[in-house]
């Protein structure tokens, strides 16, 4: 599913580069659950960026289904992106201006769900993740755990081929957490290509193998 070779990001410094990725290797095949590891500042959520075609500025190649996301433009990226993959952001990255069903639909919107059975979809998932009662609030009405439910609900809510996940448990209490941890469990199961990046080794157990960045490097897997 995925290829990455030779892969280098870094930010242009005076005299010099910053490198936060340096030559890059790695394959995911499709069906795999991968786990990041790393400590603060070793390239974790940028690696998951990049996987996720939200940041183009990087060097190397990198296929994705055979895709040679290095030689497409911006919107052909973002097309794949938005047909393949699922985010859960550490920050959560709900929009503001829309209740929590709103978004919760957008990632169907972006295929072609008809509207009758994107209604179904996004009703059926408030009862997965018991937020029927938040369905009609606004982010900012939400705190932090909620924000995480609903940024985890709208990751799996269109059934993604790819899953990237950024410490998706860091905002939930051990239970919400654990109950997470074993729907990807399940949907990797079900065929789900997932990456997380933790700093827990219970979510890095769920995986099939770790991945561990220092420095920019990949250090083991």
């Amino acid at each position: 599913m995925i290829k990455l070779h030779n892969l280098d990001r870094y930010y242009p410094l005076a005299g010099g580069r910053y490198y936060v990725l340096r030559r890059i290797a790695l394959d995911i095949p499709e069906g795999e659950f991968v786990t990041i590891m790393g400590p603060s500042g070793a390239g974790k959520s940028t690696l998951l960026s990049i996987l996720g075609m939200l940041d183009a500025g990087w060097e190397g190649e990198f296929f994705f289904f055979e895709q040679p996301v290095h030689k497409l433009d911006p919107k052909r990226r973002m097309e794949l992106n938005k047909r393949y993959v699922g985010f859960v952001f550490q920050q959560y990255h709900l929009l503001d201006n829309l209740t929590v069903a709103e978004n919760l639909d957008i990632p169907l919107s972006y295929r072609d769900v008809k509207l009758a059975e994107r209604k179904a979809l996004v009703a059926d998932t408030l009862d997965r993740f018991q937020i029927v009662g938040k369905k009609d609030l606004f982010p900012s009405q939400l705190s932090g755990g909620q924000q995480q439910l609903v940024a985890v609900a709208r990751a799996v809510i269109a059934s993604p081929k790819l899953i990237l996940a950024d410490e998706p448990t860091g905002n939930l209490h051990s239970g919400q957490g654990k109950e997470i941890m074993e729907l990807f469990k399940k949907l990797n199961n079900e065929g789900t290509t997932i990456v997380q990046v933790t700093h827990s080794e219970a979510n890095a157990a769920y995986g099939h193998r770790i991945i561990k960045l220092q420095d920019g490097w990949i250090a083991g897997n």
